[in-house]
């Protein structure tokens, strides 16, 4: 059985950073690629970044140069930093999981509907 598992959600002012985890475990496939998504109250949830198999990254323009994706491959626990944070980053975090090597991007954003896993978010709060 598949878990995903997002912790480190926390409200921080304009301008902090936060360490988002997501915990993965009873992927069996050995090719896929992993993704951090978020969706704010009222607005349809939306790619903020991607981690490919082959440890290329994709990143939404909104967050592209603050937030970093990454993945402690022994533990199979992805990550999302997230610097210079703004209002508009609040939002729930979801990380996801796609069963192909690279993960299906529009705009160099991960594709919601193409992925196959999905944990319960972390909510990340962000004020002035």
């Amino acid at each position: 059985q598949v878990r995903m598992v997002e912790s480190g959600g926390d409200s921080v002012q304009t301008g902090g950073s936060l360490r988002l985890s997501c915990a993965a475990s009873g992927i069996t496939d050995s090719n896929y690629c992993m993704a951090w998504f978020r969706q704010a109250p009222g607005k349809e949830r939306e790619g903020v970044a991607a981690l490919d198999d082959d440890g290329s990254t994709h990143y939404a323009d909104s967050v592209k140069g603050r937030f970093t994706i990454s993945k402690d491959n022994a533990n199979n626990i992805l990550y999302l930093q997230m610097a210079d944070l703004k209002l508009e980053d609040t939002a729930t975090y979801y990380c996801a999981a796609q069963i192909v090597s690279l993960c299906s991007l529009r705009s160099n954003a991960p594709v919601a509907r193409a992925m196959r896993y999905w944990g319960e978010g972390t909510l990340v709060t962000i004020s002035s």
